[in-house]
């Protein structure tokens, strides 16, 4: 379809000073004066892990915003490795201050804790909901050490694209195998040495967080009031029944859903019963 013909417009890339200075790369679909939403990407993933999920939201009517994560994609490394999960939750709160309008930021695992430390500790009347993507204060530590460990599995790249396609279907063998890589290669870089590399910063992997910062987030959740969704993936490494459990005594409020043919990657496994859940959500807030 043609732009021209397009219910919704696409704003070009575009930088957000951050926290320390931190230029947050940007992607914007839909009318500036329709509700915003901010789509904020797990751990290793760039703004294009939404798939279709920011242009069906400009499609109904909201203005989605889509962001790389500091040491992601098109977004600044931070030189002295300044990767604490408090600053990626500065980096969301400079997002949602440049918003006309309170937003309902939709965070997908590091981008929903971001957001979530961000909504309790930085705007918390600056944001009308909270929707947390397979993510909860209380992980599973044996998913987390998978994710960790496909993260470090390549340092020193790949040769080519289908080796680096191997490896994910290693990683997610419930997903559907893509023969078209032009996906992929948005999420690598390819470096002068003619070899594919994660579009990420290596020192993400070396910034260890504080003890504590599970009784930090339980005191983070426990202090939100706005309107909030837990989608899970009913295939999730990350988020268990424990876990569920525990954010619910925590924001009792909250809404939960689980999308059962989802992994942890919620919208790159499922996009549509993604993006139906997120608008159901949208609709009645």
């Amino acid at each position: 379809m043609s732009m021209r013909h397009q219910p919704w417009s696409v704003e070009a890339m575009q930088g957000v000073a951050a926290y320390k200075g931190i230029n947050i790369a940007t992607e914007s679909f839909g009318n500036l004066s329709h509700p915003p939403v901010i789509l904020l990407h797990g751990g290793g993933q760039t703004r294009y892990s939404w798939g279709a999920a920011a242009q069906t939201l400009a499609g109904k009517g909201f203005y989605a915003q889509v962001a790389d994560l500091r040491g992601h994609g098109d977004s600044d490394w931070s030189a002295d490795g300044d990767y604490a999960l408090v600053h990626f939750a500065q980096d969301v709160d400079a997002l949602v201050r440049r918003m006309p309008a309170k937003p309902v930021l939709v965070g997908a695992s590091l981008g929903g804790l971001a957001s979530l430390v961000a909504t309790s500790r930085f705007c918390s009347d600056l944001v009308r909901a909270l929707v947390l993507v397979d993510v909860v204060p209380k992980v599973n530590s044996e998913g987390v050490d998978q994710i960790t460990g496909f993260m470090k599995a390549a340092p020193d790249g790949f040769a080519s694209l289908k080796e680096a396609s191997d490896l994910i279907a290693e990683y997610i063998p419930h997903r559907k195998r893509q023969t078209n890589y032009d996906g992929l290669k948005k999420n690598l870089r390819l470096a002068e040495n003619g070899r594919y590399f994660w579009h990420w910063d290596p020192k993400l992997l070396t910034v260890g967080e504080p003890k504590h910062v599970l009784e930090e987030l339980e005191r983070d959740a426990r202090s939100i009031v706005i309107p909030t969704l837990l989608v899970r993936g009913g295939r999730s490494n990350i988020v268990d029944d424990d876990g569920v459990d525990h954010f619910r005594k925590l924001i009792p409020h909250a809404e939960h859903i689980s999308i059962d043919k989802s992994g942890h990657m919620v919208a790159g496994d499922d996009n549509t019963q993604f993006n139906t859940a997120i608008l159901d959500f949208l609709n009645r807030i």
